[in-house]
């Protein structure tokens, strides 16, 4: 008889899968840290903080609960039309919120810090790439 894997276990194998999508494409590519600092950004600004780990710390619950929904239903129809750099931005947001859920395990901890990281650069790189007005 074979156990299922717990919630928190599938969550991990998928943080690691981003990450590692992350590593070997998602930072290098232009246009996919555009896509992600400018979903982030304008969270950020939604929410009237500097960067994503502040945002995560200013959400209430229901916020947190309506962006996780949001995320899961924009990512989902984004990869069903092909879009996948933009999924792939959904995807990574998503995932750093629910590991925010998930710190007690040091793996997940390690892995979110390293996500936000990239986020928190994205944004940086977005809003330095925007036209001044």
């Amino acid at each position: 008889m074979t156990t299922e894997p717990s919630k928190e276990a599938i969550f991990k194998q998928r943080l690691i899968a981003v990450i590692a999508d992350l590593q070997a494409e998602g930072r290098t590519d232009p246009e996919a840290v555009l896509l992600i600092g400018s979903l982030a950004s304008d969270l950020a600004d939604k929410l009237k903080q500097k960067n994503w780990v502040a945002v995560k710390q200013a959400m209430s619950a229901a916020q947190y609960n309506e962006l996780l929904g949001s995320f899961q239903n924009g990512g989902n129809q984004l990869h069903q039309d092909g879009k996948a750099k933009q999924a792939f931005a959904v995807q990574l947001l998503g995932v750093s919120l629910v590991a925010a859920t998930q710190r007690n395990d040091a793996d997940v901890a390690a892995g979110e810090k390293l996500v936000d990281q990239f986020i928190d650069r994205a944004i940086v790189v977005y809003r330095q790439s925007r036209p001044r007005h």
